[in-house]
């Protein structure tokens, strides 16, 4: 049984291979052979599945699952490609059940949608967010593997996406992820490679006002930090009202935050009813 070619997915993906170093001709007709399979077979797939719906053999396709490839760039060459121009880089954790322990990375991890943590997998999404266009391209996924030499799960997180900054960079250099990751290890790993991260802070928050008055005279370091931020009684001075639609009050400026031990830009929302 054969198919008839999606020739609307084939033409942008050859020509995002041919942007591609390292691949030979054979390589780059597998993958959009592969590409044009998934998109067209019904139900479960595996090897016999593509044999019987194309014209290559079982092993030939088995041969070259067992080579690597760079799913980062080629998804990166078609948002580029296809996308509005303006991006952001988003990051987000995904649990996966399983119920055996024979399976690499088995263990225990965070589920969102029970609340607790459970026995399964767990994978990294990386994604690039068209502003312009209000939708997401996926770039990456990564099972959560070997994490005992690093010192927490944030450092793993983050060395996921230096690892990956050269590509990332060329599309964005801002992350946007939920406020679990909002902590030392993993905003410190990003900005420390160019990265800005863009996320929710605690609601224990401790930051403080630059300060802009005047200094004392005398010995001493000037002083650098004001008062502390009290959410309830915002100072307007220090925080200006950037956005007011009747429904919601937004603010936004620079603190200091201690756990990051850096100046940061918040933007603080209020919803009236």
């Amino acid at each position: 049984m054969k198919i008839q070619e999606l020739s609307s997915s084939k033409y942008p993906l050859i020509k995002a291979l041919n942007k591609m170093k390292g691949l030979n001709k054979c390589r780059k007709k597998f993958v959009i052979d592969i590409v044009n399979l998934f998109l067209s077979i019904k139900g479960n797939i595996n090897f016999l599945q593509l044999e019987r719906f194309s014209q290559g053999c079982e092993q030939g396709y088995r041969n070259q699952f067992e080579k690597s490839f760079d799913f980062m760039s080629l998804n990166k060459e078609l948002v580029l490609e296809n996308g509005g121009g303006h991006y952001t880089i988003a990051f987000d954790l995904s649990y996966i059940s399983k119920a055996g322990k024979s399976t690499p990375g088995v263990g225990y991890f965070w589920s969102g949608c029970a609340g607790k943590v459970k026995w399964g997998l767990e994978m990294s999404g990386i994604a690039a967010v068209d502003i312009n266009n209000h939708t997401a391209f996926h770039l990456e996924a990564l099972q959560t593997l070997n994490t005992s030499s690093h010192k927490s799960l944030l450092t793993y997180y983050a060395n996921i996406l230096v690892d990956r900054k050269d590509a990332l960079l060329s599309i964005s250099k801002y992350v946007v992820a939920d406020a679990y990751f909002s902590k030392n290890p993993f905003v410190n790993g990003l900005t420390k490679n160019s990265f800005e991260v863009v996320s929710r802070l605690r609601n224990d928050a401790d930051l403080l006002y630059l300060f802009s008055g005047v200094q004392k005279k005398g010995p001493g370091r000037p002083k650098k930090y004001g008062d502390k931020v009290n959410f309830k009684s915002l100072i307007p001075e220090m925080l200006k009202n950037v956005n007011d639609c009747g429904k919601t009050k937004s603010y936004s400026g620079i603190v200091y935050s201690k756990s990051f031990k850096r100046k940061i830009n918040i933007v603080i929302i209020f919803f009236t009813t």
